[in-house]
């Protein structure tokens, strides 16, 4: 697991709320719950990840561990960070 690209998606009814997902994947990997509350995804960015690659809030390996396993990774806001 050397790089990934990925495509970030920001939540239209949570602020700071974000679904990472593997570049080119749709979002059928994602569980339907977690995509009603999410709401309608809005693409935000696309980059490509890495174990040394800095990130605001997240630390990229576990990004990229959550996409190779659960095929996304969820970033919640500030506030709901007790809820990992």
């Amino acid at each position: 697991m050397t790089e990934i690209e990925c495509d970030v998606y920001r939540s239209s009814r949570k602020e700071n709320l974000y679904l990472y997902v593997k570049a080119g994947d749709d979002l059928t990997g994602v569980p339907e719950q977690l995509m009603v509350q999410f709401g309608t995804p809005e693409l935000t960015l696309s980059f490509t990840l890495h174990a040394d690659r800095t990130l605001a809030r997240e630390d990229p390996v576990r990004v990229m561990e959550n996409l190779e396993t659960q095929g996304y990774h969820l970033q919640l806001p500030p506030a709901d960070e007790k809820f990992r």
